[in-house]
């Protein structure tokens, strides 16, 4: 029987995760088309064309869709007659693979994940260790679903015990419309029921990978209860009018994803995991006859879509001279296009920033009358100034907006997805602005970013303070000085009561 090498399962891990960071799946891709077309909504069309050129240009240059690669996920399933010649535990062969793949020198993918989630949350360097899960089963291969899984969608992730005669439905909405965007809809929800708590999670992650075909149940109808479900899901979630980004529209989710399995007389487990607009996944089977290929997608597949005709309608803010008339003047739901100086700053600069402020100590940065973008970037190769550079969550920040706004006279901030009511509160006070760019566009964004170099906390890697030069910069008003907010208007003007089953 033919040995299955340690070293083809490495490479061929390694090569999977380089493929999804920069190919959409080809269903991922239609399925996307098909809601741009059909989308009413002239902002969150322009989003969801923003997600498509970016697709495009990621496939083309080899460059990642999202600056957040994600945590690599990995399932592997044993056929128990299968026959190896490993001399490690799966979890360090697994982790290889995952290393080669994040530190590839021709397209680096940026490493997320930390080693100590309760003390200093250090950065392992190189996105180990993987998320891995095994099965034992019949056959003699071993067959590998990689996934991508960023931390936006991943933070959105939610489990309940309903009573046996609750409706999962229900429960399903209800809880998506508390979500917010910051899951970075139009995307894909995967739900678990039976089993247990782990079970259900894991049903629910594992439906994630499955093909597209929302568009076919749609066309022929469902021949089961759980399509009747995947139905029923869809059509409501949908009439909530979240939309693209949040925006408001008709399509928040491309497709829903069930699977079951037998569970106890007294519960009724139920997991819910969104995928974003970074949807990334790929399956391969080795058999013992060498590493996987990965066969490119046909360029054919993404459609031809020209953003000049949004571009043109845009109004141009120069960053350099935000003036308390200038950012007054910004109304929600307003397409800008933003060029000058942009400084950086996530999470843990943010709390290094207030630390500062609480000592009385001077800031590294000067912010008066500036602008923060919330974001960490992949590597830069190459010429460019900077790697894949998209939004993260916003409301991370929410905590520290008050006393960076009222400390240091910061004027406009930039990232994804909705705003807390504190924010919103401080935004006001402060006469600020919010502004969003469209999370799964990261290549499309760093395009606009000319120069780009570190200016502070440089130990804290992907989420140290850069000063970038913008020019053109595609964002969206989101809240203005008053505190009216695009999340809660969009949605509301889109939402409608859903069509019965």
């Amino acid at each position: 029987m033919t040995v299955i090498r340690e070293e083809d399962l490495i490479s061929s891990i390694a090569e999977g995760l380089q493929y999804i960071s920069y190919f959409h799946p080809p269903d991922f891709v239609r399925a996307m088309s098909s809601a741009w077309e059909r989308e009413e909504n002239p902002g969150a069309k322009q989003a969801m064309a923003q997600i498509l050129v970016n697709s495009r240009m990621c496939a083309l240059g080899r460059r990642p869709i999202c600056q957040d690669t994600g945590a690599a996920n990995i399932h592997i399933r044993v056929g128990v007659q299968a026959k190896t010649d490993f001399s490690r535990a799966l979890q360090d062969i697994c982790d290889e693979g995952t290393r080669q793949g994040y530190l590839r020198d021709t397209n680096p993918l940026r490493a997320s994940v930390v080693v100590d989630p309760f003390g200093a949350r250090r950065n392992s360097g190189d996105n180990t260790p993987c998320m891995l899960t095994v099965e034992m089963v019949a056959g003699d291969k071993i067959n590998v679903e990689l996934a991508a899984k960023g931390g936006g969608s991943e933070n959105k992730s939610k489990f309940t015990t309903l009573n046996p005669s609750g409706s999962v439905a229900d429960w399903v909405v209800d809880t998506v419309e508390t979500l917010g965007a910051g899951w970075c809809p139009p995307g894909i929800l995967g739900i678990g029921v039976g089993g247990n708590a782990d079970k259900a999670m894991a049903l629910a992650k594992a439906a994630l990978s499955e093909p597209i075909d929302m568009a076919d149940l749609l066309r022929r109808g469902p021949s089961d209860r759980a399509e009747e479900l995947r139905l029923e899901i869809y059509e409501r979630v949908n009439a909530l009018g979240i939309g693209a980004q949040g925006l408001g529209g008709v399509t928040t989710v491309l497709d829903v994803k069930v699977r079951s399995f037998p569970t106890h007389a007294a519960s009724l487990p139920v997991g819910l995991i969104p995928n974003c607009a970074a949807t990334r996944h790929v399956h391969f089977t080795l058999d013992g006859s060498g590493p996987a290929s990965f066969a490119p997608p046909d360029v054919g597949d993404w459609p031809e879509i020209l953003l000049d005709q949004a571009s043109a309608h845009a109004r141009r803010i120069d960053l350099d001279d935000l003036n308390d008339e200038v950012v007054a003047s910004l109304e929600p739901g307003q397409t800008l296009l933003v060029s000058g100086t942009l400084f950086t700053g996530r999470d843990a600069a943010h709390k290094r920033m207030v630390d500062l402020l609480d000592q009385g100590a001077p800031l590294p940065v000067d912010l008066k009358g500036r602008a923060i973008y919330y974001v960490g970037p992949v590597d830069a190769v190459g010429d460019e100034a900077i790697g894949p550079a998209g939004p993260t969550t916003s409301t991370r920040m929410d905590k520290f907006t008050d006393r960076i706004l009222r400390d240091t006279g910061l004027k406009v901030m930039i990232g994804k997805a909705e705003r807390g009511k504190a924010a919103r509160e401080a935004i006001a006070k402060h006469k600020a602005a919010y502004l969003i760019a469209v999370g799964g566009a990261a290549y499309l964004v760093s395009k606009a970013i000319k120069e780009a170099r570190p200016v502070a906390f440089e130990e804290l890697g992907m989420e140290a303070i850069y000063q970038l030069r913008v020019e053109d910069m595609p964002v969206t008003v989101a809240v203005d000085t008053r505190g009216n907010s695009i999340h809660e208007t969009g949605p509301a003007a889109w939402r409608r009561t859903p069509v019965p089953a």
